[in-house]
């Protein structure tokens, strides 16, 4: 702690004495530019050793001042030849620990066990480098009601300052009125601030209050507070308001001065109040007082308000005449007016001017005047005066003006020039954004220049500039489409989905680029990158396109991946869209030559259900493959929807081919649905169906379709019969071959006269 307290005496206030006394200034001067100044140069010297090790949250004073002993104590000849580091100051120190820890008891004892003694010059510093006004008002309230140190008047207009910045207006008003309760007399100084501060923040009532209650408090008002006053209610319009405060004070016997009538007059302009605004104009000029050159720029800005240049040219016309030198300002403002009214040429006139005078255009001079030149297509000039900002050093206070120009140069078709702008940005250090690459990208695509679009991608995507999270102006549609339509068609699908997937991160969901990327992937032959966009487009529920699917399932197709052809197809469905015939034959006859006979019999199942009744040789296939596989209930399922859909199929071919590959449990099941549903099947089907029961020793299934078939009204002059018969007897089946003798014997005369080919009855 003696370290500390040697360490306050020997550096911070020789730093200090050096300066002008930011407490030292009258009542009057506080608010004057050499005081500004004055508090802003102690606020540079302040922060001068701000780079010595600091506090951690956990640290407490006590730890700090041992360490900082202990690094006195090492010897000097360790640094040598080393620049010594100047120690931090007690005041930043205090600054830093209220930013990084809470405000409690702990911090305030911190603090306490830091400082040796708060004296007005600490306190007043803590104020002024307050990293926030809370941290301010804190320090404040607690040195006071701890008994630590007595605030004085500059403090107290300190604390009123930075508050009035915060808009804590309530906080500083209690502060001001508190006052006298501590022994404090108000000035008007004090007042005014507040005043300022309330008319900033837009609530002009109560600084029109205010104003009023300096009269109760028996504070005096004079001419700085009726400035103040006129100021904030100008602002916002109240010119019926400010004509009566004028005359109360003229009442009060308050000359006004030439400031007085500027504000006055500036407010009228504002409030379009002309004929107002020229007799104050005159009042002022019956009273003696000159207008200076403040006075005439309000004048000139007003007319150029209300595009009056007649009068705006009268008034910069007689400034001259009065030996009044016109400055920056003056000419920027005219400048500004003759864009405005649309009379470029005058206001390049005027800059010629203002350049022969002397008088260096500035970036708010530039700025005003590119836009117009811009509007009217002179986009030649104002690529002069672009290169002459570039040559100057000059960057343009609204970044706005540089879209402007590259918009500008490329209506009139000079996609050079547009691509000289972003050199300038460079050059001026302006941070070029995916909105102005967008512009020229556009025009590029749209005039044919792809390869010059495809480089300023490059650009884009190489400085990752658009997903810059302070990018304010970002790639339009018509601009990102044409390019990403163009690079997938020509084999860059993969960088066109780099872009498209930087704009998603922005929140772009944009269909037209999205399926020009499915197809783009599915014409390369890269359907999985495909496939997973159309399931992102899915999830979020962006429209996709049918020649998209279309595309994917051909891509599928080629690359011989039937069962993701499927499920492309299925996705397809799903959206809304109806596959054309071709496609449900190509994707059914891939699967059933992959051997996925199921997966095509699901595939022609939906065909069938989606009314496309086309390729019955490719659904007797598929029948067929179902029946060999043994895949029976679905093949009968199959051909129970291809009759409802009115589609006939050769059954007789079927049991034939059933019987020669030796399935006979599907025959036979194929025999009995057939039957019971009285398809057209020949009666020779029947005999070959028996006969491959019989030879693979079925008996018992023989004599069950034989029976039925003799219930249907069959012949029963099968040559096989008495074989049947005496299988069933040598298998012990007697009971069954007892009743088919029966059958076949009591109905025998009925079936002697019934030879050659029989066909059973047809029930559709």
């Amino acid at each position: 702690m003696a370290y500390l307290a040697a360490l306050k005496e020997s550096h911070f206030k020789p730093n200090l004495y050096r300066l002008s006394s930011p407490f030292s200034f009258g009542t009057h001067s506080f608010f004057c530019s050499s005081a500004t100044s004055e508090v802003e140069s102690s606020k540079i010297d302040l922060h001068a050793g701000a780079d010595e090790p600091s506090f951690s949250s956990n640290q407490t004073a006590d730890s700090f001042s041992r360490n900082t002993r202990a690094a006195a104590a090492i010897p000097s000849r360790q640094t040598e030849g080393k620049r010594q580091k100047s120690p931090e100051k007690i005041e930043d120190l205090v600054c830093r620990m209220m930013a990084s820890r809470a405000w409690t008891t702990r911090l305030q004892n911190s603090i306490r066990n830091l400082v040796p003694s708060f004296d007005h010059e600490l306190v007043y510093n803590v104020l002024h480098s307050a990293k926030s006004s809370e941290h301010a008002l804190q320090f404040f309230r607690w040195v006071e009601r701890s008994g630590l140190f007595q605030h004085n008047k500059e403090t107290h207009v300190k604390i009123i300052e930075i508050l009035g910045r915060a808009s804590k207006l309530n906080h500083a008003r209690c502060i001001l009125l508190d006052m006298p309760k501590k022994g404090l007399e108000w000035d008007e100084d004090l007042w005014v601030l507040l005043i300022d501060s309330y008319g900033k923040a837009g609530i002009v009532q109560e600084s029109v209050k205010l104003f009023q209650k300096m009269e109760e408090h028996g504070v005096e008002r004079t001419l700085k507070s009726y400035d103040a006053l006129f100021k904030v209610i100008m602002r916002r319009g109240r010119y019926m308001m400010a004509k009566r405060y004028y005359n109360k004070m003229l009442n009060d016997g308050i000359e006004p001065t030439r400031h007085t009538f500027n504000v006055l007059i500036w407010g009228f302009f504002l409030s379009e109040k002309v004929e107002t605004a020229n007799r104050f104009f005159e009042d002022m000029k019956s009273r003696g007082i000159t207008p200076d050159v403040v006075t005439y720029n309000t004048l000139i800005n007003g007319y150029c308000r209300i595009k009056n240049m007649e009068e705006a040219e009268r008034y910069f016309v007689e400034m001259k005449g009065r030996n009044i030198e016109p400055t920056i300002v003056s000419y920027t403002t005219l400048i500004k007016g003759y864009v405005s009214a649309e009379r470029v040429d005058d206001a390049l006139r005027l800059l010629e001017e203002m350049k022969g005078f002397g008088i260096k255009p500035n970036a708010i001079t530039y700025s005003t005047l590119l836009p117009g030149l811009c509007d009217s297509n002179k986009m030649s000039e104002a690529r002069k005066i672009l290169k002459e900002m570039m040559d100057k050093y000059i960057a343009p206070k609204d970044s706005s003006i540089f879209m402007r120009l590259i918009s500008g140069h490329c209506k009139v078709g000079d996609l050079d020039a547009a691509s000289d702008v972003f050199k300038t940005m460079i050059r001026l250090s302006v941070p070029t954004e995916a909105g102005h690459y967008s512009v020229l990208i556009e025009n590029c695509c749209n005039a044919g220049q792809y390869d010059r679009a495809v480089k300023l991608l490059d650009k884009l995507i190489e400085k990752d500039i658009i997903s810059r999270p302070q990018s304010t102006l970002h790639m339009e549609a018509s601009a990102y489409n044409p390019l990403i339509e163009y690079l997938c068609s020509n084999g860059q699908t993969a960088k066109a989905e780099t872009l498209l997937r930087q704009l998603m991160k922005l929140g772009v969901q944009d269909p037209i680029a999205l399926n020009n990327l499915i197809r783009g992937h599915a014409k390369e032959g890269t359907p999985e990158p495909a496939f997973e966009l159309l399931k992102i487009m899915v999830r979020r529920n962006i429209l996709s396109e049918k020649s998209s699917h279309e595309s994917l399932v051909q891509c599928y197709l080629e690359k011989n991946e039937t069962a993701d052809a499927k499920a492309a197809l299925d996705s397809m469905i799903e959206n809304g869209y109806l596959p054309d015939s071709s496609m449900f034959r190509t994707v059914i006859d891939s699967l059933f030559k992959d051997g996925r006979v199921q997966t095509a019999s699901r595939v022609m199942k939906t065909m069938l259900e989606k009314g496309v009744k086309d390729h019955e040789d490719l659904i007797a296939e598929i029948v067929e493959g179902l029946l060999l596989r043994g895949h029976v209930e679905e093949a009968l399922g199959r051909i129970e929807l291809i009759m409802h859909s009115g589609i006939s199929l050769d059954y007789d071919s079927l049991l034939s081919i059933l019987c020669e590959k030796g399935k006979t449990i599907s025959a036979m099941k194929l025999l009995d649905f057939g039957m019971e549903r009285d398809f057209m099947i020949d009666v020779s089907s029947y005999e070959k169906v028996l006969d491959a029961l019989l030879s693979a020793g079925k008996t018992l299934n023989a004599y069950s379709i034989l029976c039925k078939f003799m219930e249907k009204g069959g012949v029963k002059d099968w040559k096989c019969c008495k074989d049947l018969i005496n299988s069933l007897n040598q298998e012990g089946n007697t009971k069954q071959a007892d009743i088919l003798s029966r059958m076949i014997m009591g109905k025998s005369a009925q079936a002697g006269g019934k030879k050659g080919k029989k066909k059973s009855a047809v029930a559709h």
